[in-house]
């Protein structure tokens, strides 16, 4: 979350919006989303240019010293957030209407791909120069402001709290992932160089990003420094479906500005036949929605035979199971009614990925984590798809804190579950001979299938009871009395005082 004078700035930017014209939270969040890319992109094009110097390696500024726009050709340096906010309202107003949007618009070559697809429709709403001129101003003072925090994630903070102004709004009710969350997710699974990684529920892409942010940070000399594999990461590797517009420009921008060049956002009902991916992805992260609207007619047929059922938690489990290959993995969040629903659906799918797939981890997390937008308690699942079983013992977690307080305000604390569920993760040998009674333990298959293949937490973990010893009855009583004594006393003394 957002506090203090950022979220002021946002505030007042967005009440330039309001008082502009502009009312609806949806055309809001669009044209901040793009005017974000368009400062993101001469940020991101100068850093590119001096990782690039530092390398040795040749760049090519996407700002040319030409631009084709049209029939127009344009000094590529104009159309830079950095050169053009210093020109009059008007001039700028001109130079966005008539150059930068036109040339965001068709940034990629590729006129199939997601990002072209996406901004193919996507419209300048700005209605004057004026309007213009006092939102590019505000929102050199966001940045100004987000520079100071570089120690956090202030990006993934200002888009958090740009959709909570839809969830508050009544519109779309989305609310995104945590990134310390995410950022978890994709350290315990530790993503290789030649994975095909897909979210099926991207929203703003913040899993794909994130992926992307560990491999620039763990793997960038075996990613960037060989030519097969850059161009995977650049044009295979990232996979996202949405069925939200705004969400998949939002989610393609966000790629690009991270240096993903081609990612594949699309739009796409994941659990209808519109999606026919199968056995396709090396891993898959995600947070699926819970509590979605779900025409039963048109999910897909191999989904309902895993398990019948209208809930979209649990057909997106068997969807991500359907759409690994062999071999491939899953990290996901799931309410806990997943853990240890009774009905036929629920047992269904549980057995599916303890039975034929390996399950490996299940990591209960309170139900602060998503607040101030769902209370909801929930879980991370991991498994391995196998369609041969595999599943030996589970590791469960008992996340306690992530951080963050588990209040509305989400203020950061010092006790923070977070390194030691990725340090033990990593070292589940360690964990053999583990207590019940400790915070991560193992538990055999063979238990939990005569649970019913229940994996809530509570189910095995035991609960260490330490006697509490309490004086004699007859020292409790002589203290009462001595209590009482004294109070008698007191009572007499300001009865003199009163002089009753």
């Amino acid at each position: 979350m957002i506090t203090g004078e950022l979220k002021n700035r946002i505030d007042s930017l967005w009440e330039i919006f309001w008082t502009g014209g502009l009312t609806n939270p949806l055309e809001v969040i669009e044209q901040m989303t793009y005017l974000m890319f368009i400062h993101d992109l001469d940020a991101a094009d100068t850093l590119h240019a001096k990782e690039s110097a530092m390398l040795g390696l040749p760049f090519e500024s996407i700002f040319a010293e030409e631009v084709q726009i049209g029939s127009q050709t344009v000094d590529g340096t104009q159309l830079k957030w950095s050169v053009f906010h210093d020109f009059p309202a008007a001039k700028m107003y001109s130079v966005m209407q008539e150059w930068v949007f036109p040339f965001i618009k068709n940034l990629h070559g590729d006129k199939e791909s997601a990002y072209s697809k996406y901004m193919g429709d996507a419209i300048f709403k700005v209605p004057t120069p004026l309007m213009l001129d006092k939102i590019v101003t505000a929102m050199d003072g966001i940045y100004e402001q987000m520079a100071k925090l570089s120690d956090t994630d202030a990006r993934g903070d200002v888009y958090e709290y740009l959709l909570s102004k839809l969830s508050t709004a009544g519109v779309n009710g989305q609310f995104r992932t945590p990134r310390h969350i995410i950022r978890m997710m994709v350290d315990m699974m530790q993503p290789k160089a030649d994975d095909y990684t897909c979210d099926p529920s991207c929203g703003t892409s913040g899993f794909l990003v994130a992926v992307s942010d560990f491999m620039k940070e763990n793997r960038k000399a075996e990613v960037f420094f060989n030519k097969e594999n850059r161009d995977h990461y650049m044009n295979h590797m990232f996979t996202g479906f949405d069925m939200d517009r705004t969400m998949l420009r939002i989610g393609a921008m966000n790629m690009m500005t991270h240096g993903v060049e081609n990612p594949l956002i699309e739009y796409r009902d994941s659990l209808s036949d519109q999606n026919p991916d199968r056995e396709r992805y090396t891993l898959i992260l995600a947070n699926p929605p819970f509590k979605g609207s779900l025409d039963a007619e048109t999910v897909s047929t191999d989904l309902l035979k895993v398990c019948k059922t209208k809930k979209t938690e649990l057909l997106f489990l068997a969807l991500f199971v359907k759409m690994l290959r062999i071999g491939g993995r899953c990290a996901c969040i799931v309410p806990d009614g997943v853990l240890f629903g009774s009905s036929t659906a629920h047992k269904a799918i549980r057995q599916e990925i303890i039975e034929r797939q390996r399950l490996e981890a299940v990591i209960s997390m309170p139900s602060g984590v998503f607040k101030p937008y769902a209370g909801v308690s929930t879980a991370v699942l991991i498994f391995t798809k196998t369609n041969h079983g595999g599943t030996d013992k589970v590791w469960f977690y008992d996340m306690r804190a992530d951080g963050f307080s588990l209040d509305d305000k989400r203020s950061p604390i010092q006790e923070n579950d977070i390194p030691d569920i990725i340090a033990r993760f990593g070292n589940l040998e360690g964990e053999e001979g583990r207590k019940r009674t400790e915070q991560s333990f193992l538990v055999p298959k063979d238990e939990i299938v005569e649970n019913g293949y229940d994996l809530s937490i509570n189910k095995y973990k035991q609960t260490e009871y330490k006697p509490v010893e309490y004086p004699p009855t007859g020292e409790i009583m002589a203290e009462l009395r001595e209590l009482d004594r004294k109070i008698g006393i007191e009572m007499g003394e300001l009865e003199r005082l009163l002089g009753v």
